[in-house]
C-alpha cells in the first residue's frame, strides 16, 4: 500500500487517534471518523463515516469492542468497495473476531495490537495479524509503520492471544495494588516503596506510572483505562469459561472512587479492600486469639451458621452454639498459633474471604460470606475445612 492511497481510521479514541497520527506523520493520506463526533487536530476528519470509507483503499477499525465494530461495519457496508481491506485493531472476543472474518472473507485483517498510546506514536506496537496471505502483504507496509508484525493463524487466535496478553497486564496491576497495600500496612513510605519496586520485576510499570501511584495531580492522559482493561478481562473470562480473578478485581475497582476512565495505574493506588470489610474478619481473629466469644458476636450476623466436618460428621452450628465452644481464655498454645487473611473479594454489598488458621497440629481453611448491613459489614456464614 503506497502513500498515495487513502486510509480511513474509524475510531479516534486514545489508540485510534494515536494510530491515525502515526500514519499521517509517515506521509500517508489519512481521514478519520469517530462515533463521538470528537475531532483530532493531527489528522483530517469527517463527520460522515460513509464519506471516509468511500474515499479509502484501507479501512482501519480502532473501536472499543465487538458490538461497536459490528455496528460501524453495518452502517458503512454499502460504501465499502469490493477491493477495500478492513484492518481491525480493536480488542474483541475470539468469537466476534471469527464472525467478522467469516463475514468479510479475504478482505479482512484482524490485527490487535500490544502496547499503548506511546508505542503507537513511536511505531513500536507489537501487532498480532491474522489474514489471507495476499491481504496481509497488501497492508504490511501500513502495519510496519505502526510496529512489528507477528503473523497468527486465524482471527479467533489473534483475538484470544490479545486477551491473554492483557491478562498479564491486569495481573501486574493487581499484584502492584496488593504490594502497595502490604507496604502501607507496614507503614512504609510510598516513595521509598516505589523506589525499591522499580528495581524488581514490576519496575517498568512502576517507572511509567509513578505520578499516578503517588496520587499526584497530573496532566498526563490515561493511555489505557481501567474500564477498557476490565472489559477485556470480562471477555477473557467469558471466552475461556474459567474463573479469572482479574476480571472481578478490575470490575470492583472500576466501581470504586477510581472510575472506569482513569488510567490503569490508578487501580493499583486505590485500597484493595476497604477497612470496613476487614473489621469483622479481624474481630473473628481476636475471638480465636482471646477465646472471648463476644468478638464472634460482633463479627457474625445473629443468623449466621458455621459449617464443616468435625470428627467425621458434618456440623452446622448456629452462632450461639459456636460461641459456646469458647470459654473466655486463650488456648494454652496461643503463642504458637497463626491466622492469616488470604484473600478478600468485594462485589458491591457482598464479599467473600478466605483465611488460613494454624492451630497446633491442625490447619484450617475458613471460607466466609460477608454482607453489608445497616450496621456495617458482618459475616453471614462460614464454612471450614480441617486439613488432616
Amino acid at each position: 500500500m503506497t502513500t498515495s492511497h487513502t486510509i480511513a481510521v474509524l475510531g479516534l479514541g486514545r489508540m485510534g487517534g494515536a494510530i491515525a497520527a502515526r500514519l499521517a506523520a509517515q506521509g500517508r493520506d489519512v481521514v478519520g471518523w469517530t462515533r463521538s463526533g470528537r475531532t483530532s487536530g493531527t489528522v483530517k476528519t469527517t463527520g460522515d463515516a460513509h464519506e471516509a470509507v468511500a474515499r479509502a483503499d484501507l479501512v482501519v477499525l480502532a473501536l472499543f469492542d465487538g458490538p461497536a465494530c459490528q455496528q460501524v461495519l453495518d452502517d458503512v457496508r454499502d460504501s465499502l468497495r469490493a477491493d477495500v481491506i478492513v484492518l481491525n485493531t480493536s480488542t474483541v472476543a475470539p468469537t466476534e473476531a471469527a464472525r467478522l472474518a467469516r463475514r468479510l472473507g479475504p478482505a479482512y485483517v484482524h490485527a490487535p495490537v500490544l502496547g499503548s498510546v506511546p508505542a503507537a506514536v513511536a511505531g513500536a506496537l507489537q501487532i498480532l495479524a491474522a489474514a489471507d496471505r495476499d491481504a496481509l502483504e497488501r497492508v504490511r507496509p501500513v502495519l510496519e509503520a505502526l510496529g512489528t508484525v507477528h503473523r497468527v493463524d486465524d482471527a479467533a487466535t489473534a483475538a484470544a492471544l490479545k486477551l491473554i496478553a492483557n491478562n498479564s497486564l491486569a495481573g501486574a496491576v493487581l499484584a502492584l495494588r496488593d504490594t502497595l497495600r502490604q507496604a502501607d500496612a507496614l507503614g512504609l513510605p510510598r516513595t521509598q516503596t516505589l523506589d525499591v519496586l522499580e528495581l524488581g520485576q514490576l519496575g517498568g510499570l512502576v517507572a511509567r506510572k509513578r505520578p499516578f501511584l503517588l496520587g499526584e495531580p497530573t496532566a498526563a492522559p490515561a493511555h489505557f483505562t481501567i474500564g477498557a482493561l476490565a472489559k477485556d478481562m470480562a471477555l477473557l473470562a467469558a471466552a475461556s469459561d474459567t474463573p479469572l480473578r482479574s476480571a472481578t478485581g478490575l470490575a470492583d475497582v472500576a466501581g470504586s472512587p477510581a472510575g472506569p476512565e482513569d488510567d490503569i495505574a490508578v487501580a493499583a493506588a486505590v485500597p484493595a479492600v476497604p477497612d470496613a470489610v476487614l473489621e469483622p474478619l479481624r474481630a473473628y481473629i481476636h475471638g480465636h486469639a482471646t477465646g472471648d466469644p463476644a468478638h464472634f458476636r460482633g463479627a457474625f450476623l445473629p443468623t449466621a451458621h458455621i459449617e464443616g466436618v468435625r470428627d467425621g460428621a458434618f456440623v452446622s452450628w448456629r452462632l450461639e452454639e459456636y460461641c459456646a465452644l469458647f470459654h473466655g481464655r486463650p488456648a494454652p498454645d496461643e503463642a504458637t498459633r497463626t491466622r492469616c487473611i488470604d484473600a478478600v473479594d468485594v462485589y458491591g454489598s457482598v464479599a467473600t474471604a478466605t483465611m488460613t488458621l494454624i492451630h497446633g497440629a491442625d490447619t484450617f481453611t475458613d471460607i466466609f460470606l460477608l454482607a453489608r448491613t445497616d450496621d456495617g459489614w458482618r459475616i453471614a456464614n462460614k464454612a471450614y475445612h480441617r486439613h488432616v
